[in-house]
Order: structure tokens, then sequence, then C-alpha cells
């Protein structure tokens, strides 16, 4: 748990959270010419949020708002609730099948190792050796990298190249329509579900990017050695999706249609995990590591500041998306790990039948 102690706790939160394309965001994070992102709200917004609909009997319609790119439309207009349906069930559908998969994986995982300690196969062990020989010092300098890092660390730099990867693509501009549906989450928009998921490895900002998987990687390590790398990744995908979902009932609650990117939703939940867990962990601020405080008082503040942004109307960060987040990682810690998965031995039973229920 000493990496926990690099943790840009309070300062960090208004810098790594989901952050908002606005007229009102003026962050260190961008250029002039482009506002912050996790809410990527438009400057046309104003006028096609949630217009009149006048000889229209009523009936929703999708407009088209400027983005900060040329010639790239989002959809935007009115949403009602019984949008939701659609992606209230692809939340509980990628949650649920987030869980079973790390279940399953974990038993692989444990069954690999016994048949492994079983049968000692020292042809595959001198095969290794071989390839490893034939790739050279390089190879071997990697394997010994790679071997000497800790679980959490392990799960934390794929998750970093794929959101570095989403990150290059934002850079090409043939490529950005697609980005823009796709990799950025809009309640108003036709393409609902998958970007619920995939907007959480989305950053458009090299700032937010950085400032993002800095506090994952302080707190992978923590959150890996207490859940297991398999639960962890569960939490953490279905944490993307379920902040996602808060950030679409906030907006059609409160009639403010926007995109959002980001993986502070998922991050707070780890934050929120840890915190939980160990509350008298002691953290600092990077800026100013003489000063620290526990954990349990920085998730504290963390939410409380986030409840007045929605009080509030705060327009620079996503604050649904983080407080849905970060209540997902306190219910997990509290009950979802006690009565969810403490009690997959049912799966992972009817698993072992379905593949044959034999070591071989």
């Amino acid at each position: 748990m000493s990496s926990l102690r690099r943790f840009v706790c309070l300062a960090v939160h208004d810098t790594c959270m989901c952050t908002t394309f606005g007229r009102k965001s003026l962050l260190l994070v961008q250029p002039a010419k482009y506002n912050s992102l996790r809410s990527l709200r438009t400057s046309a917004s104003r006028y096609s949020r949630w217009p009149t609909y006048k000889n229209s009997k009523m009936k929703p319609r999708t407009d088209a708002a400027e983005t900060p790119f040329e010639n790239i439309k989002i959809d935007g207009g009115p949403v009602g609730l019984s949008n939701l349906w659609k992606p209230l069930g692809f939340t509980i559908f990628f949650s649920s099948a987030s869980f079973a998969g790390a279940a399953i994986w974990q038993y692989e995982n444990m069954r690999a190792k016994a048949i492994a300690l079983v049968k000692k196969p020292v042809g595959w062990m001198d095969g290794r050796t071989h390839r490893v020989k034939k790739w050279g010092k390089w190879r071997q300098e990697m394997n010994s990298w790679w071997n000497g890092l800790t679980e959490g660390q392990r799960i934390f730099f794929p998750l970093c190249f794929a959101n570095l990867l989403v990150f290059v693509a934002w850079r090409i501009p043939r490529l950005q329509g697609t980005m823009v549906r796709y990799f950025c989450s809009n309640p108003a928009s036709r393409t609902l579900c998958w970007p619920m998921f995939l907007s959480t490895f989305s950053h458009y900002s090299a700032f937010h990017l950085f400032a993002n998987m800095y506090v994952l990687h302080s707190f992978s390590s923590g959150a890996v050695a207490a859940l297991s790398k398999e639960q962890f990744l569960a939490l953490y995908l279905s944490a993307g999706v379920i902040s996602s979902f808060s950030s679409y009932l906030f907006k059609v609650v409160t009639s403010q249609p926007g995109l959002s990117l980001g993986a502070s939703g998922a991050i707070m939940a780890v934050l929120a995990y840890v915190c939980t867990k160990f509350p008298d962990t002691k953290l600092s601020i990077i800026f100013l590591p003489f000063f620290t405080f526990p954990a349990g008082t920085a998730i504290k503040v963390i939410m409380g500041l986030d409840a007045a942004g929605i009080l509030l109307r705060w327009k620079f960060f996503d604050h649904a998306a983080h407080l849905g987040g970060a209540a997902f990682g306190i219910a997990w810690c509290n009950w979802g790990n006690t009565y969810i998965w403490q009690k997959r031995e049912p799966l992972l039973h009817w698993w072992h039948e379905l593949r044959g229920g034999r070591i071989n």
C-alpha cells in the first residue's frame, strides 16, 4: 500500500476527473481552441437542449449539434426516461457478464497452475528457454521486467496501453467522426450502449489522460492485492459502464444532454473501494508531501465536492459519473464481495461440468 502515498488526492480531483467540452470550461488541460473533456458540452446545446415542439405532435426529435471538430455533428435534442431502458439493461448485462467472466477466468488460472504442478512439463520449460534465446537479449529483458511487476501493475499497463491507443486515434482526423459516435457516451445518440463502455477508455486531452492513469497506477496495486486481478478488472469495467449510466440518468432528469468520455468513473470506483477498505491509510498530495490525511476522509471530501457539483450545476466535470462510480466501489466493498463474489460456487460448478469436470 506504499504506492497509495503518491496519490494526488484533492488536487488531482480537479484535474483527472471526467471533464467537459463547454463554453464555461476554462481549465489548463487544453489549448484555447478546445475546452476540457468528460461532458463534451457543446456551444449549440443552449439552442437544442429541450426545444418546444410546435406542429410536431410533441414527438422527440434529434438535432445535430456542433463539436470542436470540423464537419462533425453530434446527436442532440430531448431524451425521455423511457429511452434509458436499453442502457439500463446493457448496464445490468455487462456488469453481470464481467463478474461471471472474471470468476471463470480465475477458475481457469487456478486450473492451469494445478495442471502445471501435477504434470511438471519439462519439455515446455525447455521450449520456453529456446524461444528466449531465439529472440535474444531484448526478449530476456522484457521477460525480466514483466516478471518483476506486481499483479496490479500487470493489470495497469494493458489498461494504460488501451487508453493510449484510443488517445492516438483521436489525433487522426479521418477517425474523429467514429470517435465522437462510439467513444463518447451521449444519451441523445442513436448509438447508446457500447459508447457507455468504450468512452471509459477515451481521452482527448493529454493532461486528462496522464492524470487519470497516474491515479489508476497509484491505486491499482493495493486494489488488486485486496481483490485479486480478476475481480479487480471486473470491478473496473463494470464501474465504467455504471458511471456512464449514472451520467445518462442525470442528463435526462436535468434536461442537460451532452457528450461524456474519460476513465474517471471507473477510477473513482477503485479509489472508493481502497479508501473504504483501508480508511486509515495515509494519503498525501503530490505537491504537498508533508501534508497527509486518512483515506477515509479523502473519499468523503471528494464525494462531497461531486455532490456539490450536482446540486450547484457545475459544468467542469461529469459529477454524476463520479458519484456513480464511487458509490459502486463503496457498495462492492461493503456488500458485493461478500454477497456476490463469494457466492460464485454454483457458476464455477456449472462451468466445471460444462468443460468436462476433469484436469487433462
